[in-house]
């Protein structure tokens, strides 16, 4: 198990993950100096020293830029994934200012290179282990079919259901017997956003994303940290980024 680092470590080690990943190679031991306003080289040498000996990078001295960030493979393996605060009536349901920010994930669990993740509010959906406030993974283009968890739009409100169809009637399935079944008419504005495809449910959020542009070595952190769930164990999950909010997705 990696030993914890400090704020600074921290910070100058996310700004070393963000950095690789927007310019496809590490930050000199300069550009880290210039980003903290560090005036000593050592200083930053001292910093990625500690990273080294936590168990978080390896370093070849011999190079300017011979860090390596121990198990972090997002150059290749990953895709961030937008995530939407509100859907709209019509198509399209889904608009770019809408979009609140991006969920990375391993690539091998995407079944199409067009989903998106809605923040589910309310618990219709605990029988199939979908709760509030977890993030669900939506997939447009999978073909959907009775059985299958989907989210459909309803007007300008979305809801995440089980799909059913019976004598000729569309019906949304909640997993809580304390939900009634909605029947969806013809005269409904009604359509299916996509096929659920995943569950994220992160026990923390930082809710204030340090950016690349942090300040002195000395100034004080002020991401706020949201505490603990309660809603039951998590298993490992992708990293989020963007505000928490919650999004229009109906359990």
């Amino acid at each position: 198990m990696s030993e914890q680092l400090t704020e600074l470590e921290q910070r100058v080690y996310h700004y070393m993950i963000d950095f690789l990943a927007a310019n496809t190679y590490q930050p000199s031991i300069r550009d880290i100096a210039r980003q903290f306003h560090i005036k000593s080289t050592k200083t930053v040498s001292d910093l990625l020293h500690a990273l080294e000996r936590k168990g978080y990078i390896e370093r070849d001295e011999s190079r300017s830029r011979g860090v390596r960030l121990l198990g972090f493979s997002g150059g290749g393996q990953t895709q961030p994934i937008p995530y939407y605060g509100r859907i709209h009536a019509g198509t399209p349901s889904l608009l770019p200012e809408d979009r609140k920010g991006f969920i990375t994930i391993d690539r091998r669990f995407l079944p199409t290179n067009d989903t998106f993740f809605l923040r589910v509010k309310g618990d219709s959906m605990t029988g199939r282990g979908i709760l509030d406030g977890d993030f669900v993974m939506i997939s447009p283009s999978l073909v959907h079919k009775d059985g299958d968890i989907i989210a459909a739009r309803l007007g300008e409100e979305a809801t995440i259901k089980t799909l059913a169809h019976r004598d000729g009637r569309v019906l949304l399935e909640p997993a809580n017997e304390n939900d009634a079944t909605l029947e969806v008419s013809s005269s409904d504005d009604f359509s299916v956003l996509g096929v659920v495809c995943g569950v994220y449910r992160p026990f923390w959020e930082q809710l204030e994303q340090q950016t690349l542009t942090n300040g002195p070595m000395n100034g004080p952190s002020h991401a706020a940290i949201n505490g603990p769930s309660t809603n039951g164990p998590s298993t490992n999950g992708p990293s989020t980024h963007g505000p928490s909010t919650h999004g229009p997705l109906g359990g």
